[in-house]
């Protein structure tokens, strides 16, 4: 059968090895008050803890600013991907920076990281709407105590397959992981589950005209495959199945499958990869094999926070300048990264 289950998502994607964790953020955020923050009130909202599905747009843990003030993690690698706004980042590496409008960032919490992702609402005079996608990958366990890593993914060098369909319609790809069309991603980290080839991991985002298909090929039938159908007023036809908008789509990785566009356009998400087949002990941040090793990951990160927090007073709702621009700052300035660099 070419789609095990299609599902609606109304928390975290249903998604399962190699992947841990998948989130989808769409926040509505109104203009930004010349603090980062909302120019709305806040009253009534769990600050701290707002996370209200049902409400527009949501500050997380956020105090002033929304977003995800510093926080450990250990154990898997995280892929950040931001079609819309910005996210700063900050960690107990000494790197920070600011992405979005098409970026993603590749981060692996390894033996372990303190990091903080906040949502700036950097315009005054218009809204500041976020969109992000959040997956955590595992890695396997010879790898889980490898040490931190960081990339960033420009949105102007993110490899895009572009299917051409005849009388000017299209499909793109932004290939953030794996091969797609003959269009390969730009390089995963070094210990990821993603770096062997062997492993089949894809993640995508394609961009399908009205009247359009897009196809993906039989590879494995073990591998896990599942389309997001996210953003669009129509739907999609998976095999036989008519697909709606926030509905994710199990399907068999071992059988080619066309998914196919009515006339309105559509955005969905791909992920895909061999499953890890390791024992998987998670608490909150952390994910390792075994309930002994969680247990020594929290009783390590009591003891020294992963090497603690290293921007000083600013602990909560810290984000770069408003004029930063795009940019990622590694080894406490000693490297740099930017999009047109």
């Amino acid at each position: 059968m070419k789609v095990k289950n299609i599902t609606k998502v109304e928390g975290r994607l249903p998604i399962r090895d190699p992947y841990i964790l998948g989130a989808y953020h769409y926040d509505k955020y109104p203009e930004g008050n010349g603090k980062f923050g909302p120019k709305a009130s806040l009253e009534g909202r769990q600050i701290g803890s707002d996370f209200d599905n049902k409400a527009e747009w949501r500050m997380y843990h956020g105090q002033n600013i929304p977003g995800f003030p510093h926080h450990p993690h250990r154990g898997f690698e995280i892929v950040t991907i931001v079609p819309e706004g910005y996210a700063d980042h900050f960690d107990s590496k000494g790197s920070k920076g600011r992405y979005g409008e098409g970026d993603v960032q590749l981060m692996s919490a390894g033996s372990g990281v303190l990091h903080a992702e906040m949502f700036p609402l950097i315009h005054e005079d218009k809204p500041n709407p976020l969109r992000l996608f959040q997956i955590w990958l595992n890695l396997p366990g010879k790898n889980k105590l490898t040490d931190p890593n960081y990339k960033m993914l420009w949105a102007e060098k993110i490899p895009t397959a572009v299917i051409e369909q005849g009388d000017g319609k299209k499909v793109t790809a932004k290939v953030i992981l794996g091969e797609y069309y003959g269009t390969k991603d730009s390089g995963a980290l070094t210990h990821s589950w993603a770096a062997d080839p062997k492993n089949h991991v894809g993640i995508a985002l394609v961009d399908m005209d009205p009247n359009t298909e897009f196809k993906l090929p039989a590879v494995s039938s073990s591998m896990s495959r599942f389309v997001f159908f996210y953003e669009g007023d129509g739907t999609i036809e998976i095999d036989t199945y008519k697909v709606q908008k926030n509905y994710i789509a199990d399907l068999d990785g071992g059988e080619e499958i066309t998914i196919k566009n009515a006339d309105k356009r559509a955005q969905f998400l791909i992920l895909e990869g061999e499953p890890i087949n390791e024992p998987v002990a998670a608490h909150g941040p952390f994910v390792m094999n075994t309930q002994r090793e969680l247990q020594d990951a929290f009783r390590e990160y009591q003891l020294t926070e992963f090497g603690g927090w290293p921007w000083g007073d600013q602990e909560t709702d810290l984000v770069n300048p408003k004029d930063a621009g795009r940019f990622a700052s590694y080894n406490f300035g000693k490297e740099t990264d930017k999009p047109s660099a």
